[in-house]
């Protein structure tokens, strides 16, 4: 007897506690301490604009992707034998300067992706800029992937595939794959690669702004306008 008023004592304790909760965390940003629903909603907008002109558009610059070790673009698994046969027989330099062309044609895409995602700021109501507010470090990043990731890939996978010809990926993939092809006792490869480059540029593209909205959440410093310094106040 004393087992179950104890136990039921516990289970309606632990449900007001989750209501009580819950009430909280809808209540918290409405609350605002001084701030209006469209401000918090700005804030959250101002760190995503923040994170695509802080950290995006250094990826569109030449070498954006290629010498930054967080994004970088290696070789996919089933080229890592290809780069390595190359270099077992000198040829070195061909697999870097095939590495590059990759990294060059994400380059040259991801200056398709600002426009996309200044809608996807637009679009943000309230209830998406409190879930953000109320989320992980990475919220606004999540919010923003769930939003433009399949439209950035349909954006990217056809400047990518034209970038290889730009920058000449395509002829030197090209001349790789068939001297390792024409290496004795190794098994032919036909990678797709625009596929796979559209998807690590998206990586890369997502990478950089989480990192930006990690510094803003736990950087004050960062926090460059009196809205972020109000905003993201709520969750320090």
């Amino acid at each position: 007897m004393i087992k179950r008023i104890f136990l039921s004592c516990f289970v309606c304790f632990s449900l007001i506690s989750c209501a009580e909760l819950q009430t909280i965390a809808e209540n918290y940003p409405q609350q605002g301490f001084g701030l209006t629903q469209e401000q918090i909603a700005n804030g959250l907008k101002q760190a995503l604009d923040k994170g695509i002109d802080e950290q995006v558009s250094k990826l569109t610059q030449t070498d954006g992707f290629y010498k930054n070790q967080l994004v970088k673009i290696l070789l996919p698994e089933e080229l890592q034998k290809v780069e390595k046969g190359l270099r077992d027989v000198g040829l070195g330099s061909l697999a870097d300067e095939g590495i590059k062309a990759l990294n060059r044609a994400a380059e040259d895409a991801t200056k398709e992706a600002t426009p996309i995602f200044v809608n996807a700021i637009k679009e943000m109501t309230f209830n998406d800029a409190k879930n953000i507010l109320l989320g992980d470090d990475r919220a606004a990043t999540t919010y923003l992937e769930q939003k433009t990731n399949q439209e950035l890939y349909n954006k990217f996978n056809p400047v990518i595939k034209n970038s290889f010809s730009k920058v000449g990926a395509d002829q030197i993939w090209s001349n790789i794959i068939t001297k390792y092809n024409n290496i004795p006792f190794t098994q032919n490869v036909n990678p797709d690669l625009t596929d796979y480059v559209t998807q690590q540029a998206l990586d890369g593209v997502y990478t950089m702004i989480a990192i930006e909205e990690q510094e803003i959440r736990t950087n004050i410093a960062s926090r460059t306008t009196d809205v972020l310094k109000r905003v993201f106040a709520l969750q320090d």
